[in-house]
């Protein structure tokens, strides 16, 4: 894994975490408990900051960035963002499920209890509101989460995640 300062920031993670070994974390982030980062994933803080709250899986090839002098990146709680998604300069609330190859782009909001599709492009400015499926491109409210068969799942995934990095843990 490539852990590193940059501009005299280093990344603070928790000893309970799971870190892939070709993993990249630098600048200012800051993780809570319980999270994972996975096979080639990239958390860049070094043009703003980025913090990660507990319980969150940065899954294989996802990169999470901010913007320079204007959006941090902030993560909630539980949450899971898939394989090979990006997420840019953003607030992602609690209990969210970022699709595989998902895009969500500078300023937007992803509020609690909600996902966004595999494949989906929220666009700047983009403000998910809580409870809400969001799909395509650029992604639109497709469905509310208590409508659909993905009740349940954000939580599930999550506790998923934590249990895959404890099989990694043990095997060092």
């Amino acid at each position: 894994m490539l852990i590193k300062a940059v501009n005299g920031k280093s990344p603070l993670i928790p000893d309970d975490c799971y870190v892939a070994e070709n993993a990249t974390i630098v600048g200012d982030v800051t993780f809570g408990d319980s999270c994972s980062v996975w096979f080639n994933a990239v958390i860049r803080g070094d043009v703003n900051f980025i913090k990660i709250g507990n319980k969150v899986n940065i899954q294989d090839g996802a990169i999470v960035h901010c913007t320079y002098q204007k959006h941090p990146t902030i993560i909630g709680n539980n949450v899971s963002i898939g394989h090979n998604a990006i997420v840019h300069g953003c607030t992602i609330h609690d209990n969210v499920l970022i699709g595989m190859g998902a895009i969500v782009m500078d300023n937007c909001v992803v509020e609690s209890n909600s996902i966004i599709a595999a494949g989906a492009v929220l666009t700047q400015n983009t403000v998910v509101s809580s409870g809400s499926i969001y799909a395509g491109v650029p992604a639109k409210k497709v469905k509310d989460i208590d409508q659909s068969d993905f009740a349940g799942e954000i939580e599930r995934i999550s506790n998923n995640y934590v249990m895959y990095s404890g099989w990694f843990k043990k095997e060092k």
